[in-house]
């Protein structure tokens, strides 16, 4: 499961405050936390059955209640002071700043590789649908879609935000939690989403399996037939989904440079250049790495299973006194924390040695 794309910790970033007995109610809470949980991750989980076989879908399902726990420790988090609003603040509020810069460097790194997965797909479903448009480039085969791909990401972004008059103050959407007319419901809101998410991501695992087994590729689109109508529209709707929101996820990462104390005040042209470097940087990273499979099981294993299973249980504990006390809570706390680590090291080393030897 993509714990990206974004998962609890997005579900808990960034908010705006909201005028009295306002808010959205359950089910528009429900769809948007369906729509936050639910990402590209959903290609490449196929490609994960293939590899660990039936009793992955069981590690899936674990992670998935892990995640759903986890969530609710945020929210007692942020229950536990009025003052906390964002995941940087309960960082904040458990280890200080450190916390907080932690947290933020967590985040903001997930949300680079996230939009490095964007090309590295859009790279791959071009070279599907034109397999043989490719050109030399100091020796090397470029595939020409992929380059393409990246040099309209580029244009897009300096013309959204230059000439559209849109500017470069975009934030976070609201959490679902703060958002809600009742947070008192936000366990059920979770419950609900991690449920229906955990089986859309089966059922596309375990379809994608049956249907092409141990040939599956890092993204299942990549099996399908190019021939068939209908496997023509699956691949283009996958490379016109990552271009609707590429620019949506690197936004917060430059708004916390062109927030910096370095950027403070800088004129729009800074915004422009700082927009278009991080642009450049994931296509270079993404052409130095082009290996989806492998770069989403990083992310998740590294960067997802700590912001979204290790930190909340870690401030949770330090937040709440109570919580210390030797019982089936902390017995529970404790237990999540030791899958939670097994899974990420496990996890974080064999997808780095992967991509080592791909490269």
């Amino acid at each position: 499961m993509e714990l990206d794309s974004l998962k609890v910790e997005k579900i808990e970033s960034q908010i705006q405050p909201l005028e009295p007995n306002k808010g959205t109610t359950f089910f528009r809470t429900c769809f948007n936390g369906l729509n936050t949980l639910s990402g590209v991750g959903i290609l490449s989980i196929p490609f994960a059955l293939s590899q660990g076989g039936w009793l992955s879908l069981v590690l899936l399902f674990s992670i998935a209640i892990l995640c759903w726990y986890t969530g609710l420790l945020l929210q007692r988090c942020m229950d536990s002071n009025p003052h906390i609003k964002t995941y940087p603040d309960i960082g904040q509020a458990a280890f200080g700043r450190k916390g907080r810069v932690a947290i933020s460097i967590f985040m903001y790194l997930e949300l680079y590789l996230v939009a490095v997965e964007f090309l590295i797909l859009e790279g791959d479903n071009l070279n599907q649908l034109f397999p043989n448009v490719s050109f030399n480039m100091g020796g090397h085969t470029i595939g020409a879609g992929g380059v393409l791909a990246s040099i309209i990401l580029v244009a897009c972004v300096f013309w959204v935000g230059a000439i559209d008059n849109v500017g470069f103050h975009e934030r976070v959407f609201p959490t679902l939690c703060n958002s809600m007319k009742d947070r008192s419901q936000f366990p059920k809101v979770l419950l609900v989403c991690f449920i229906t998410s955990t089986i859309t991501y089966g059922s596309m695992a375990v379809l994608g399996y049956l249907m092409f087994g141990e040939y599956l590729k890092s993204q299942v689109t990549l099996n399908l037939p190019v021939q068939k109508i209908s496997a023509k529209v699956a691949i283009f709707i996958t490379i016109v989904n990552p271009l609707t929101k590429y620019a949506i996820i690197i936004t917060p990462i430059a708004t916390a440079i062109e927030d910096s104390r370095h950027f403070c005040n800088s004129h729009a042209i800074i915004s422009i250049m700082v927009r278009t470097g991080i642009v450049i940087s994931t296509v270079c990273v993404a052409l130095m790495v082009p290996f989806f499979g492998y770069v989403m099981a990083f992310v998740g294993a590294f960067l997802s299973v700590t912001v979204s299973i290790l930190l909340p249980c870690l401030f949770y504990l330090k937040i709440n006194n109570v919580a210390r006390r030797f019982d089936f809570e902390l017995m529970t706390i404790v237990g999540i924390m030791v899958m939670g680590s097994f899974v990420g090291v496990v996890g974080t080393y064999t997808s780095l040695k992967e991509i080592v030897n791909h490269l």
